[in-house]
């Protein structure tokens, strides 16, 4: 029988691709996620009964090792931008993670790769890079083999930053941005995901690695590249930090008295504090070159799914070779 791999939070933007080069690879995947129903699209990604996504709770230490049970291999890609109701830093991104990689001790599970990010601190201000660094020591104190990626802004198709800011960059004449003098060094979702590969079949020594892309780049940098991809002219305007933390702290505070009836999704306080610092790979730190990986640029990438927003979508292209008719 063919090897299983159980993936936490494999319906996510990173572990889908994990979960799809797993089934590649011939491996079953079980994609552990809250909401079964809502993940059944990764069905397809193998062939009938390969790829089956379950129920788990990773608050709950029953619902964590029922769904590694008969494991092979284990991948946490849980976490959370903004705390929702119970969902809050310590839980999922610190205390999820300890009780996965406990249940994978108990279990005898050896290869554990865990997803956390670059800039992950334990004295950090940042309560998402705190529970990040929390989170990764608690994994390597229960498997001492386990294989920690710690990326820059992931991009890709279903990304939730160029795609977001070219969606608005639709409206009005100026671009927004907190930090446009921040640093970051994007790196492709899929090459993230073959370095999880690699931790999964045990062809990546255990340890911390630093994955980013082929470019470093300002925040404004990035949003000057993608508004050429995507062909529009905008003024990208530089938001001054102690205004974002006024907004920030509104935009919280706001979801905090609505019950959950209003989720930020626009900016917190804590994502203020992260942009404060550079989000590029360390001097010195483990990369893809130690794992032989070539990291895709984001210009080979970001066409392929920004034309959407475009002035004239997929039609676009048309227009232009439009041009050189003559009649």
């Amino acid at each position: 029988m063919s090897k299983l791999v159980t993936i936490y939070g494999g319906s996510g933007f990173i572990g889908r691709y994990i979960a799809r080069r797993m089934a590649k690879a011939g491996w079953r995947v079980r994609v552990a996620v809250r909401r079964p129903n809502e993940a059944i699209f990764v069905k397809p990604y193998g062939v009938v009964g390969q790829v089956e996504p379950v129920l788990c709770n990773i608050r709950d230490d029953a619902s964590v090792a029922q769904v590694m049970q008969g494991a092979d291999a284990v991948v946490n890609c849980v976490g959370i931008l903004n705390p929702v109701g119970k969902n809050k830093f310590d839980a999922v991104q610190a205390d999820g993670a300890e009780r996965i990689a406990r249940a994978a001790a108990a279990a005898g599970i050896t290869n554990l790769v865990q997803i956390s990010a670059i800039g992950a601190n334990e004295n950090s201000v940042s309560d998402y890079a705190r529970t990040k660094a929390l989170g990764e020591d608690a994994v390597m104190t229960h498997v001492p083999t386990a294989v920690i990626l710690r990326p820059s802004i992931v991009f890709g198709p279903e990304d939730q930053f160029f795609n977001r800011f070219a969606s608005m960059s639709r409206m009005g004449p100026v671009l927004p941005v907190v930090g446009a003098d921040t640093k970051f060094q994007p790196v492709f979702v899929d090459n993230v995901a073959q370095a999880a590969e690699m931790g999964v079949l045990g062809q990546a020594d255990a340890g911390i690695y630093e994955l980013g892309g082929p470019r470093v780049a300002s925040f404004r940098e990035l949003m000057t590249l993608m508004l050429a991809v995507i062909r529009r002219r905008k003024l990208v305007i530089n938001v001054p930090f102690f205004v974002a933390t006024l907004m920030g702290f509104g935009f919280d505070v706001l979801q905090k008295l609505s019950l959950g009836l209003f989720t930020n999704s626009m900016i917190t306080v804590d994502q203020v504090r992260n942009l404060k610092n550079d989000n590029v790979v360390s001097d010195g730190a483990k990369g893809f070159a130690d794992l032989g990986i070539q990291p895709t640029s984001m210009e080979t990438i970001l066409p392929e799914y920004l034309w959407r927003f475009r002035p004239s979508g997929q039609y676009d292209a048309i227009k232009e070779s439009a041009k050189d008719l003559r009649l």
